[in-house]
């Protein structure tokens, strides 16, 4: 039913985005785009950080074990 989007689909979607908001508008629209990740990559390192969990500190206890059946 649905398959992956190509380059003609992701061109006529930059296209409608362009008519409906305006030249203007894109980089505004961009910038609010590009902080909102930032923030919301922020958001996740904290979380991560407040409950200990970090890549580095992965002790033997956070490791799956291999009960090797």
């Amino acid at each position: 039913m649905f398959r992956s989007f190509g380059w003609p689909e992701i061109v006529l979607i930059l296209v409608i985005v362009l008519i409906v908001f305006g030249a203007g508008k894109l980089p505004q629209i961009g910038r609010a785009l590009g902080q909102t990740i930032n923030e919301f990559k922020g958001s996740t390192k904290n979380g991560a950080a407040e409950k200990g969990v970090a890549k580095s500190e992965i002790t033997d206890e956070t490791k799956p074990v291999d009960k090797g059946v």
